[in-house]
C-alpha cells in the first residue's frame, strides 16, 4: 500500500515541474501571439505544426539529448502542455474588449501595468481552460512517458503489474489512475 503511494508521489512529482515549464513558456509565448499580430502570423504555421506532434513521438530524441529518467518525461510533458496554454492565452487576449486596452493607454499605462492590470485579468477564464486542458494532457502522456525509462511512478506500476501478470492489481491501476485523472479534472 504504501508503495503505491510512493508511485503517485513520483507521477505528481514529474506533473508538476511540466506544467510549471508549459506555463513560464506558454503564457508569455501566449500573451506575445495575442498581442502583436506580426508575431501571430510569423508562428502560427510553425506553433499549429509542433502543436500536432504527438509529445510521445518526441521520446527517443528526448533521451538522446536529455539522458534517461525524469528529464526527458518531464520535457514531454512541458511540450505537451504548453499548446492549450499558449493557445488560449492568445484567444483571450484576442477576445478582450479593446476598450480596456483603450482606456489603459488613456490612463498612460505602461506595458507592463496594461499586462498585468489589464490583460492577465481579462484572460483569467481563458487561462484556466488551457490549464484545464494541458492537465488533461499530462495525465495522458505521463502513464506511457513513466514506462519509458523510470523505474517508478504510476506508468511505470502499469507496466510493472502487467509484466508480472497480476491483472487485478493492474485493473485497480487502471482504475486508480482513471480515478485521480477525473479528480484533477475537477
Amino acid at each position: 500500500q504504501a508503495k503505491s503511494g510512493e508511485y503517485l508521489w513520483d507521477t505528481l512529482a514529474r506533473l508538476a515541474p511540466g506544467l510549471g515549464i508549459a506555463l513560464a513558456v506558454g503564457v508569455p509565448l501566449g500573451l506575445i501571439t495575442g498581442l502583436s499580430r506580426g508575431f501571430a502570423q510569423g508562428t502560427s504555421a510553425l506553433f499549429q505544426f509542433l502543436r500536432m506532434v504527438s509529445p510521445l513521438s518526441w521520446m527517443p530524441l528526448a533521451v538522446i539529448v536529455l539522458g534517461v529518467g525524469d528529464a526527458p518525461v518531464v520535457f514531454l510533458l512541458a511540450f505537451a502542455a504548453v499548446w492549450p496554454i499558449l493557445l488560449n492565452t492568445a484567444a483571450g487576449v484576442a477576445a478582450l474588449d479593446a476598450n480596456w486596452l483603450l482606456l489603459g493607454r488613456s490612463l498612460a499605462a505602461t506595458r507592463r501595468e496594461t499586462v498585468l492590470r489589464i490583460v492577465l485579468p481579462g484572460i483569467t477564464a481563458h487561462l484556466l481552460t488551457g490549464v484545464r486542458l494541458a492537465i488533461g494532457l499530462l495525465w495522458i502522456v505521463i502513464v506511457p512517458a513513466e514506462m519509458l525509462g523510470v523505474s517508478a511512478g504510476l506508468g511505470y506500476l502499469g507496466l510493472d503489474t502487467r509484466d508480472r501478470l497480476a491483472d487485478p492489481e493492474l485493473m485497480a491501476v487502471i482504475v486508480f489512475i482513471g480515478a485521480l485523472g477525473w479528480l484533477l479534472d475537477a
